[in-house]
Formats: structure tokens, sequence, C-alpha cells
């Protein structure tokens, strides 16, 4: 990874920890006063060791015979050993204290950024969401989220207590013996020094790991949300292939990752047992005699001994226990640091992703004017865009009144679907799109939304009670208005049926349930919403014959008197619209009537013809062109099948 990008993102995580509130400082204090006390608990054992061995007298027994006896009481240590045991307590609950702290700290971290994340996705809106399988943003808001979590509960006070404790150590150990002290200064910067050798490519080997996870979860939630319509087509054997790669992909990634951790660790431990070796061999010598450097004035008084071998010695006992003991507590920080620095690199990996989304540009709504009711929707001159400024649309013009209702046709690809989510505030725009004068990026977006009752080709159920689904825009409704919208919507026989009622169970993607059931459960729940503009995406594609009937029927009696937008390729069901578009390319090409566009030469004629058996049942009121306008020639017969002449283009 390059490192000019790495720093970027290490200054975005670290900018992130005010989300952690006053935890992360918390456990950073817990973790001084517990170095604190370990200073402390290595004195207080020293002296107790360097007492009751020191202060033993060697008694003559017999002529070539020595008998050991201790002119030291313990009981003379006894307040010792209750500090002891209060100090070990007292580290104890500062590392259960420390420990709930950073958990909370990473917790709330990882709530602040999951929420950022889910307001992001709502704020770019499906068309945006669409671009990625599910099981990517599955990925993206679990476990790359999840993977922050060390970082700001280990990682980020370990570096902290990695320069304070080892300096607390320092300073208690030159005042003793200048040269352990020096051999312990010149020694740690090898452990930190190999661990940036180490792990230089940990953080790239995670974001290619978050990589792999990412295509293994959309190819898997993919192929099993598609499971029966692969099994139809004899395509189960490949696509286990494919998810066979992606998994194998994805062992190879996790596998690099494990090395790294694992040679990381070694090689800090190695380093950190080097080090307290050097230190031990030092004091060893340095009690056999062979050594004299390292300690302040005269030597240590041990003149009670009768052996020659330790008399002279340099310095006493106490001295070697006290910088022993805490010659491990020097290096343990730092190889703390060292095991938590791939929570490091497992952050910086899943922040590259995280910053990429919450970056995103989106569309700028950031007016506060909110309007009554819907009287004019009107489109000027107006270009849609993707999310990533790729025109989808326009330029187009058009105008929609109270109680009119508008259709778009045209083949795939035409714009129709971008100019919904452009209405829906879900793709940004150029040119002017007014409603009832003001433009829509002026408006308040969550205020304009409530006016608007909207109702896909794929109905969105969630996982819950039916109640629940149909009272999503408004939870306080009684039951007997949730049984008329369940009514209007030609579902309620169905949910009578149910033993449960309106506590009948809704599972995630509305299993359980057919097509036609779930999408007829949809209209009620936009029914309930008490819109000026229904948004229409293809409503009754995915149906069959019965329940298109249902859904078509509840629709036209809940649009009397509302405005309408539609889409669909369904023309049969266009000899209602007060005016239809037909889009081709981003452009309108045809407007009009049904009865006039079925009887002009043009792109409807010939979408006509393609949908002929659905409209063989449509009475067709025959036009005579004369000049530019048409006028109504009921003895003039209409060949719909004559070929397509280039349409109105705008």
């Amino acid at each position: 990874m390059d490192k000019s990008l790495e720093k970027s993102l290490l200054v975005w995580l670290k900018a992130q920890k005010k989300a952690c509130g006053l935890f992360l400082k918390l456990s950073l204090w817990l973790g001084m006063i517990s170095a604190v006390a370990m200073v402390a608990q290595a004195y207080i054992i020293a002296t107790i060791l360097d007492g009751v061995i020191m202060g033993q007298q060697v008694v003559p027994l017999t002529d070539n015979a020595q008998m050991v006896s201790f002119s030291v009481s313990i009981d003379a240590y006894t307040s010792h050993f209750i500090a002891l045991i209060a100090l070990m307590l007292l580290r104890a609950l500062l590392a259960y204290g420390r420990e709930r702290a950073s958990f909370e700290a990473g917790k709330r971290l990882r709530g602040h950024i999951r929420a950022a994340v889910m307001d992001k996705l709502t704020k770019l809106g499906p068309a945006f969401i669409k671009g990625k399988p599910a099981g990517s943003w599955a990925s993206i808001v679990l476990e790359q989220v999840e993977d922050l979590q060390d970082f700001y509960a280990r990682y980020l006070p370990q570096i902290s207590l990695a320069g304070f404790i080892p300096v607390l150590i320092l300073a208690a150990v030159f005042p003793i013996n200048w040269a352990a002290g020096l051999i312990l200064l010149l020694t740690a910067p090898l452990i930190p020094m190999f661990m940036i050798l180490v792990g230089m490519g940990a953080a790239d080997a995670n974001r290619k790991n978050f990589s792999a996870l990412a295509r293994l979860s959309g190819h898997f939630m993919d192929r099993l949300k598609g499971l029966s319509t692969l099994k139809l087509f004899h395509r189960g054997d490949a696509e286990l292939k494919v998810i066979a790669t992606a998994s194998e992909e994805f062992r190879s990634r996790t596998m690099s990752v494990l090395r790294m951790a694992f040679l990381s660790s070694a090689v800090l431990e190695f380093f950190a047992a080097v080090s307290i070796a050097v230190l031990a061999v030092y004091f060893g010598f340095s009690y056999l005699g062979h050594l004299d450097f390292g300690y302040y004035g005269a030597h240590a008084n041990i003149s009670s001994s009768t052996d020659p071998q330790i008399v002279g010695i340099p310095f006493s006992l106490f001295t070697g226990l006290f910088i022993l003991i805490l010659a491990p507590e020097f290096y343990q920080p730092l190889r703390d640091m060292g095991t938590h620095y791939h929570a490091k690199a497992q952050a910086v990996g899943a922040a590259e992703a995280l910053i990429t989304l919450l970056e995103h540009p989106e569309p700028e709504f950031v007016g506060q004017v909110r309007i009554n009711s819907i009287e004019t929707l009107s489109a000027d001159h107006l270009e849609v865009f993707s999310v990533d400024g790729t025109r989808l649309l326009g330029p187009l013009s058009f105008e929609l009144k109270d109680n009119q209702r508008l259709a778009l046709v045209g083949p795939s690809g035409a714009g129709k679907t971008s100019l919904l989510n452009a209405l829906l505030g879900f793709l940004p725009y150029k040119g002017h799109l007014l409603i009832n004068g003001h433009e829509l990026s002026a408006l308040d977006l969550a205020h304009w939304r409530q006016h608007l009752a909207w109702l896909g080709q794929e109905p969105q159920l969630f996982h819950g009670t039916v109640r629940d689904n149909v009272a999503l825009a408004d939870p306080t409704l009684p039951d007997d208005r949730l049984w008329h919208l369940l009514a209007e919507a030609n579902i309620s026989d169905f949910v009578k049926a149910q033993p449960l009622g309106l506590d009948a169970p809704v599972g995630e993607q509305s299993s359980g349930l057919s097509v036609g059931q779930a999408q007829r459960i949809a209209l009620a729940r936009a029914l309930g919403q008490k819109a000026s503009l229904f948004v229409l995406d293809e409503p009754t594609a995915s149906l069959d014959s019965q329940s298109e009937q249902a859904v078509s029927s509840a629709l036209n009696r809940a649009m009397a008197g509302k405005m309408c937008i539609m889409v669909t390729h369904r023309l049969d069901q266009l000899d209602q619209m007060d005016t239809i578009l037909v889009l081709d390319k981003g452009l309108i090409v045809q407007r009009g009537d049904f009865t006039t566009l079925s009887n002009t030469h043009g792109l409807f004629q010939t979408l006509l013809r393609e949908n002929i058996e659905s409209v063989a049942d449509i009475e067709l009121v025959p036009l005579s062109v004369s000049g530019s306008g048409t006028q109504l020639d009921s003895d003039t017969p209409v060949d719909i099948a004559a070929e397509p002449t280039k349409g109105e283009a705008q």
C-alpha cells in the first residue's frame, strides 16, 4: 500500500476516536496506574527476598560442615506481604476495568461508524446500493466495521502505554544501576524496529483480504438468492466452481495475513528474550565478581557473610532482583504493541473501503422548504446523472398537474427508472425539476418523501409481521384501518385466513409469501401513507395474470384524484393515462395519450406491435394526420405493423 495513502488512512482512523468518548482515556489512565502499581509490587518483592535471603547467618556445626540459620524473622515483613497482596488485587481490578473501558470504547466507535455507513447508504439511495452485490455491503457493514474494534480498544491505548511504561521503569532503574538502565535503553528499539520491518506489508495484505472477502460474500449471497433459477437452468456446478475459486482466494489471503501475524509475534518474543538474557548475564557476572561497573558509590555492605566469595559485591541482591523483575515488564508493552500491530493493519485495510463509501459524493439536497401538497410537477431541460457523474437522461422537459397520470415507456436502458430515482432524491441532476414552482433540491427531502407512495417491481417487505409492514409509515394505525388498507389492496382475505391474522409472520425477503401476495401487502403499505403522488416502477412486472389484475384494480382505485408517474412495459395498462412519454437513449422521442401514440408511426407503435397480444382486446381509435397536427378519423384504417419513422425528439 502506498505510504501516503496509509498515512492518510491512519489520520482518519485517529480522528474517529472522539466517538469513543471518555472510555479510551479511561483505559489509558487505568493502564498507567497499573504500571505504577507494578513497579511498587516489584519493589516490595525484591525487598522481601533481599531481607530474607541476605539476612541469614552461617553458624558452625562441625569442623568440616556448616548449617545456615536465619536471623531475620518473617514477621518483620508482614506489612510488606499485606501491601503485596493489596497491590495484586489492585492490579487485577485495574486490568478488569481497563478491559471493560477498552471494550466500551470500541463498541461506541463501531456503533458510530455503522450509523454513519447506514446514513450514507440511505442518502445515496438504492440507485447506488444496487451497484454492488448485497454480500459486499454486508461485508462492509459487519466484518470491516468489526475489525476496527481492536484498533481503538487495544492498539491506540497500547501506543501510549508503550511509551509511558518503559520510561517509568527506566526512571526507577537508572538511579540504582546505570549499566542496567543503559542495556534496557539500547535494546528497547530493537523490538519496534523489527516490528515495523515485519509488518510493512501487513496493511496491504489485510486490504487484499477484505477485497477477497467482499467478492466471496457477494458471490455467495447472490447465488444463494438465485438458487432455484440456477438449478432450473442447470448452472449449479458452474457456480460452485466460481464460489470455490473465490473461497480459495480468500483462504490464500487469510493465510498470508496469519503468516505475518505469527512471524511478527515470533520476532518480538525472540528479541525480548535476548534482551532479558543480556541483562541477566550482566548481573550474574557482576555477582561472581567478574564485572565491576554500573553501580554508584561504594560496594554493597554484605559484611555479615563469612563467605569471602560474596564479600565485595558491587551492589546488593535487592538491586539485581528489582531490575530483573522489571525487565520483562519493560519489554512487555512493546511486545503487546507488536501483538496488536495486526489490529492496526486490519483497521487500515478496513478504513480504505469505509472512507471510499463515506466520502462518496451524494446528491445535493440541502433545502428546508416544505410543501403541504403537490399541485404541479415539471421538468425543464432536466439532465439526470449517475452517482459517478455519468449522464443517464436528458435533457428533457414535461409538466404534470394535479389529478394527472404520466406514464414512462421505452426500451430497457432508456432512462425511465433514472428519472424516478432523481424524483425520489437518489440521483443528482442539472436543469430544473420543480415541485409547485420550488426546485426539488431546495425541498426538505425527508418531508418531500412523505408525500410520495413508491411501489416497485420487487416488493420490499421486512422481517416482522403483516401489521409491522403495513403500518411502517405510521405504527399508530388502528386495526380497523389496517384491515381497510388490506381490503383496498385485495389481500385482506389471505391475511384473515392466517391463524395469527395481522400478526402473521413475514420472513426476510418476503419468505413464505408469493410475489403477488408480497406486492399487495406492499401496496397496502403504500396506500396507508396518504400520498399526493404515486411513483410506480413496473408494479406488475413479476406478477401472474390474476395477481396483476388484483394489483392494477387496487391501484386504479387508490390513484383516483391523485397524481401518478408510472414506468411500465405493459402497454395495455396505458389507456387510462393522461400523458405517455416515450423515452429512448435518455431522450423523449414521442409524447401524447394512448390513442394518439398508438396511431402514430414511431417507437411507441413498435413497442405496441411487440406487445400485440396484451392489447388485442383494446379498441383503437384511428387518426388521420394533416400537416403538423392530428385529427380523429373513425373511417381510416390503421396499420400498426407499419415500419416506424423517426419520432419526436426533444
